[in-house]
């Protein structure tokens, strides 16, 4: 009998985890996820510092960097790389079984190069070059710099997760780039069937911003209850909504598919329940569609097999979703100003955490060369 994720995969939504640490490749954590029917994984510099900075599990490996005469940024890549390689291994059996479908594992780029297009491409290629594995997308944040890198990226043949999308203004974007990026391959006589791309949209970030707005600017009263903890689903069901417009089979698209083109999954991240208030699975259920990926963190994940749903909801009450908008409008709440400010805290934040993964590792320099 299938479990909820099976059954989700059935529908045609794929389960990746949102979470990649030394322990969970080395317990046979991952492999077992895998068995329940998880079919990706993705990282980010905050998983990484909080993998690397929470316990001894990469003490052994630092060690063996350092006295190799490794620099931060060095170990701090020979810390992680590991990690993703490994994974990728793991998961390369659902790569091949799903046809460069799914079995993928993200790795983003230094998040201090989000404004610097050059720089980003070469990082990308750097990486992509090191890893030498098919099944690694290689994220690449959705600011206005960004877009040319995907674009160029896909272009050369490296799979993109295009990360920390809050607008529909950018998702129409990234999409663009992402189709303009098969036809530059597309000219060079390029395989399009093994290069693909996603579209990483956040959604709980949205809830917190907007209901601490709605709660801010307005007293308790009845129409701002019934707008709590609803922006974010709505933002997903748009976006969605215009992911069915833009890659239709019967469109543009069309000639591109019939190359072997995947179209550019809308991933929905950032879907643990920041709010106790809010069931644990709310930015599940509320986001099951085909041709999507939910990204869960392990908590999620576990809350999904005892009590998530399978009903498909994306396409429900696009009208309702609009509606949504309109009446946080009236109420002085503009979501462009909205999703705007996500993406800049968003950008600071992995940002943040990478520099305190590296200050963390030169505390640990420093400790370990006095004593020795």
């Amino acid at each position: 009998m299938s479990n909820t994720i099976e059954k989700l995969y059935e529908s045609g939504q794929s389960i990746w985890c949102d979470n990649i640490s030394r322990a969970m490749i080395e317990s046979g954590k991952l492999e077992r996820w895998i068995e329940l029917g998880v079919v990706g994984v993705t990282s980010n510099p905050t998983i990484f510092m909080k993998a690397v900075t929470g316990g001894t599990d990469y003490d052994e490996r630092f060690s063996r960097l350092l006295a190799e005469g490794r620099d931060e940024m060095d170990i701090y890549e020979g810390l992680v790389l590991p990690d993703i390689a490994d994974a990728a291994d793991i998961l390369r059996p659902v790569y091949d079984r799903t046809n460069a479908v799914d079995g993928y594992v993200s790795l983003e780029v230094n998040p201090r190069l989000a404004y610097d297009t050059e720089g980003t491409i070469a990082e990308a290629r750097r990486l992509y070059k090191e890893l030498h594995r098919p099944n690694i997308l290689i994220k690449v944040p959705a600011t206005n710099e960004g877009i040319p890198v995907i674009e160029t990226l896909i272009g050369d043949g490296i799979s993109v997760n295009a990360t920390l999308i809050f607008s529909l203004a950018m998702h129409e974007k990234v999409m663009k780039a992402y189709v303009n990026g098969l036809r530059r391959r597309e000219a060079i006589g390029g395989d399009l069937s093994v290069v693909i791309s996603v579209a990483s949209f956040f959604v709980s970030r949205v809830d917190t911003f907007v209901d601490k707005l709605l709660s801010e600017k307005h007293p308790p009263r009845a129409d701002i209850e019934d707008l709590l903890g609803t922006a974010a689903i709505a933002n997903a069901k748009l976006a969605y909504a215009r992911f069915e417009q833009f890659f239709d089979p019967d469109g543009e698209f069309g000639a591109l598919a019939a190359k072997g083109a995947h179209v550019q999954r809308p991933v929905w991240a950032s879907t643990g329940t920041k709010n106790p208030d809010y069931p644990a699975t709310k930015y599940v259920d509320g986001l099951i569609g085909p041709r999507t990926v939910n990204t869960l963190p392990p908590k999620t994940i576990d809350a999904t097999l005892h009590e998530g749903s399978t009903q498909v909801t994306l396409n429900d009450d696009v009208a309702g979703a609009h509606a949504v908008f309109e009446q946080l409008e009236r109420l002085g709440i503009h979501i462009d100003a909205v999703t705007e400010k996500l993406l800049t805290d968003g950008v600071e934040l992995f940002a943040k955490s990478f520099d305190e993964l590296l200050a963390d590792l030169a505390q640990k320099q420093e400790k370990l060369l006095a004593a020795g």
